[in-house]
């Protein structure tokens, strides 16, 4: 633990595109940055060690996950989830919204109450209401914290947009009740609104209002075209605090971060990297690899001549096709390690050319070649 309370500073900027660090008593958060997803308290078939390796600043967890399993009395017993999976660095955890979304046939939303869910695992009721949902990420002793939101699925229909934002705000101001003053962690709003730049601007000045010490983008990366998330973000970026960290909640793809950036995300999460390696597939600066391809059966060199994580380097795209053709978990975990370096490089790049002035030239070589 160092000292300070949280805090972010705008360091440069590079047109919208934006350079800054994010302090927490846990370490320094250098942004654009992009969390790996342990939604169960685990990168899947990661170590944490080897996680460090890769330069992760930060990892997210999942608030409505861990509640079910292992659940806030074990992670009470290790004081949260840091020393129950041996994290020392930052954690940021999703607030449940994005599960009232996605496991929509299990849940039911009560304004009052908050989401009702049927466990997926057991079938026992567990309502999710804001003020529960910021106690339990407080047990998970999470360093940046998010509100309860409802999350609708992709949709043109405003009445539906509005009222999540109604519901989304009224819940917002609920959990910063329940938050409190505690300086040392950060607490993030969540924007609602879809396509729509009208409700997108009625929600973020709502959560303006409110005053948060980060604001997210919900409601995104739920199906829409890509080119349609960018125009939105385009419309509303500027909308949000220049001095507040801007998080673009579940992307995603090197395109996706290079496009959102350009427009002055700062943080990103997702599950490709690793959900990706589980499925052979790599991400490297030749492009993504599907080493499921037999014209790797024969091919001698690494993914990354430069990455010794594990010895990554020391292993041939022939050998990594081999493991995926017979089915070895071994396949699994060298291909998720080699795309969280690969992300984590990606991103440093990212800071690098922000820094030097040279976004825009790094955007352009770059925007359609993971495609």
């Amino acid at each position: 633990m160092i000292e300070g309370n949280f805090s972010f500073e705008l360091v440069a900027q590079d047109e919208k595109s934006r350079l800054g660090k994010i302090k927490t008593p846990r370490g320094i958060i250098d942004t654009p940055v992009f969390m790996p997803v342990g939604t169960q308290g685990t990168i899947k078939g990661i170590f944490t060690d080897d996680m460090l390796k890769t330069e992760t600043h930060i990892i997210l967890g999942n608030t409505y996950h861990l509640l079910l399993r292992p659940g806030i009395d074990i992670l009470k017993k290790f004081n949260g989830l840091h020393d129950f999976m041996n994290w020392k660095k930052p954690i940021l955890t999703d607030s449940g919204g994005y599960q009232i979304m996605s496991l929509s046939n299990f849940n039911k939303i009560d304004r009052k109450l908050g989401a009702i869910f049927k466990s997926h695992l057991d079938g026992k009721k567990i309502v999710l209401s804001p003020e529960k949902s910021i106690q339990v990420q407080k047990i998970i002793n999470s360093d940046i914290i998010m509100v309860l939101d409802e999350c609708p699925k992709l949709t043109k229909d405003k009445k539906i947009l509005s009222k999540a934002i109604d519901i989304s705000t009224e819940w917002a101001k609920r959990s910063k009740l329940e938050f409190g003053n505690n300086q040392k962690k950060g607490l993030f709003g969540i924007a609602q609104g879809g396509l729509y730049k009208d409700l997108r601007v009625e929600s973020i000045e709502k959560l303006i209002e409110i005053d948060f010490d980060g604001y997210a983008m919900g409601g995104l990366a739920v199906g829409e075209k890509q080119v349609d998330m960018f125009r939105i973000l385009n419309e509303t970026t500027n909308f949000l605090p220049k001095n507040k960290p801007r998080y673009l909640m579940g992307v995603g793809t090197p395109s996706d971060i290079l496009g959102a950036v350009k427009e002055g995300i700062d943080m990103f999460d997702c599950v490709m990297p690793t959900r990706s390696g589980r499925t052979g597939l790599a991400f490297t600066w030749e492009g993504k690899i599907n080493l499921k391809n037999s014209k790797f059966k024969n091919d001698k060199f690494p993914l990354d001549e430069g990455c010794d994580i594990r010895d990554l380097n020391k292993y041939s795209k022939s050998y990594l096709h081999h493991l995926i053709k017979s089915d070895e978990i071994l396949a699994s975990m060298l291909i998720s390690l080699n795309n969280i370096y690969f992300y984590q490089q990606f991103m440093r790049e990212i800071r690098r050319n922000i820094k030097n002035g040279t976004f825009k030239n790094f955007y352009k070589k770059y925007i359609n070649f993971f495609n």
